[in-house]
């Protein structure tokens, strides 16, 4: 099983950016998978989760309304649309494949500066 985020930098307030989680050694489709995001000195915590089929998502208070999660099967990638980007979403964010064991992929950073 490999994960592999992509798409993080620094970006201004109120920018966007979008993630991607490129899955491989598994069937992509079968599992729900999630974005997750820890900032020093705080534990990690869920983000958006999707189901395998992407037909039912959530999200955390604190990103609903502004990040989207989604999927393409096809492709095996999972993504993260992040939009109306605040100082307190700086954080380096992980994929996770869900199941009788977790994966987790290496993590992505983002800031979210002047």
């Amino acid at each position: 099983v490999q994960l592999v985020e992509s798409g993080g930098g620094l970006v201004q307030p109120g920018g966007s950016l979008r993630l991607s989680c490129a899955a491989s050694g598994f069937t992509f489709s079968s599992y729900g998978m999630s974005w997750h995001r820890q900032s020093p000195g705080k534990e990690r915590y869920l983000v958006a989760f999707i189901s395998s089929g992407g037909g039912s998502t959530n999200y955390a208070d604190s990103v609903k309304g502004r990040f989207t999660i989604s999927r393409d099967n096809a492709k095996n990638t999972v993504y993260l649309q992040m939009n109306s980007l605040k100082p307190e979403d700086t954080a380096v964010y992980y994929c996770k494949r869900h199941g009788i064991r977790d994966y987790w992929g290496q993590g992505t950073q983002v800031t979210v500066s002047i």
